[in-house]
């Protein structure tokens, strides 16, 4: 049933606020930008069919077995820990979140929205429709001020820089994200007034509200982890962040500074060619290739340095083989892969879990879109935690006070939002 929307901002209220008093709610939200491999601006998946919970150990098997007895439409998050079954690493970091490493959902009903039409597939599209159209419209949701605290100070944030340095020194890794954890207990807040506060603050284009029963997922990520089109694989690592400034010719300023800054093109290139490295995993021989290099991206507070990296996919790899295959993505690794997880894992201070994982779908024609999850408020409601982790790219040239300053910029819309 494809129907026409007259407000397309009310009508996104009106579905977000209907399928959040669902168990598994995935809402993606490309919020008008544009991009070439995008198939929709909004994507509402809601209530399960079917559906998957995983721990490291086999999960991607369990997930490959999963979609091949449900290839329609699943929609579900890969947590970072997930490197562990793929990978030389672990995951010995406390974890006060307690997402599984891995879900997804066959959904019963699913709304997709390009333009001015939204399509509704569900048993009965109609009474969807109703139940949509039927929704008071809540404004006036609002949650209380919410102050987080961190895992480092800033003195031992630029004293570890300086410890990973050393190793970047000893030639152990060229590169690496380090992320530092800020996070509240006890708290109680309103998942849906946070979402959309932060998707009015930050619209983004990977922005995503995703609920499994009482745990939640708030993002604004910029940034596509993997994206499969027919048989190319597309993946845009981010590296590179400067501050946008109100003054446009500043700002433009700001932009080519970004655009010629040595320490950020070089931190790039090195996770550019481990993209490379990961994609001919999955490649037709030869065909790996950057489609663009260093393009700068505008969004509301930052500039980003994002690269588009392309391969095609062989016939002999499943959709889920490709994933695992990239899984971590590199843009929050570092390089050499291994070397830089295994020291991470030695560094920062909690579990990553779903943070620096990805969130996205499977669509019926076997093609899929992930994102990365950064810029994510992640809530476990029945605990009272909540948890924000932002990171920067360490390298022998990285500044350790900028760092935690991008971190902190990184933070600013997530601690606007929450008025803490």
């Amino acid at each position: 049933m494809i129907v026409q929307v007259d407000n397309l901002q009310i009508f996104k209220h009106k579905a977000l606020q209907w399928a959040s008093a669902f168990n598994s709610v995935c809402y993606l939200d490309s919020n008008g930008f544009d991009d070439p491999y995008s198939k929709f601006d909004t994507l509402i998946a809601v209530g399960v069919k079917a559906e998957i919970t995983a721990y490291t150990g086999h999960a991607f098997a369990d997930l490959d077995t999963f979609r091949k007895n449900n290839p329609g439409w699943l929609s579900g998050f890969l947590g970072y820990d997930l490197k562990n079954e793929i990978e030389n690493t672990t995951s010995q970091n406390p974890d006060n979140l307690h997402f599984p490493d891995l879900y997804f959902f066959a959904p019963k009903h699913l709304i997709i929205i390009k333009g001015d039409k939204a399509e509704i597939i569900s048993d009965d599209a109609q009474q969807t429709l109703n139940l949509i159209h039927q929704q008071q419209l809540n404004t006036g949701l609002s949650t209380h001020p919410v102050s987080l605290k961190s895992r480092f100070s800033r003195q031992e944030y630029i004293d570890t820089v300086q410890l990973i340095q050393e190793h970047i020194t000893r030639g152990d890794i060229y590169v690496t994200n380090f992320c530092q954890e800020f996070y509240a207990e006890e708290v109680e807040i309103n998942p849906l007034a946070i979402f959309l506060q932060l998707n009015n603050v930050s619209p983004n284009p990977f922005s995503t509200f995703f609920k499994w029963q009482n745990n939640y997922i708030l993002g604004a990520s910029p940034e596509r982890f993997l994206a499969k089109r027919s048989n190319k694989l597309i993946s845009q690592p981010i590296k590179g962040t400067a501050k946008r400034n109100d003054d446009a010719s500043a700002d433009e300023l700001v932009k080519q500074e970004l655009r010629n800054h040595p320490k950020e093109l070089q931190e790039n290139v090195m996770i550019v060619d481990l993209v490379r490295n990961d994609l001919t995993r999955s490649a037709k021989q030869g065909t790996v290739k950057t489609e663009e290099l260093f393009g700068i991206h505008s969004f509301r507070h930052v500039h980003q340095m994002i690269s588009t990296v392309v391969c095609e996919l062989r016939e002999d790899i499943t959709t889920v083989e490709a994933i695992k295959n990239t899984f971590p993505m590199g843009s929050m690794t570092g390089a050499p892969k291994i070397s830089a997880m295994q020291l991470m894992e030695q560094y920062e201070r909690s579990k990553r879990g779903v943070y620096s994982g990805a969130v996205g779908y499977f669509g019926p024609d076997d093609d899929f879109d992930f994102n990365v999850v950064i810029r994510s408020l992640l809530y476990n409601e029945a605990k009272g935690y909540l948890s924000f982790h932002a990171g920067s790219a360490i390298t022998y040239h990285a500044n350790a006070e900028k760092e935690y300053d991008e971190c902190l910029l990184k933070a600013q819309a997530v601690l606007e939002v929450l008025g803490g």
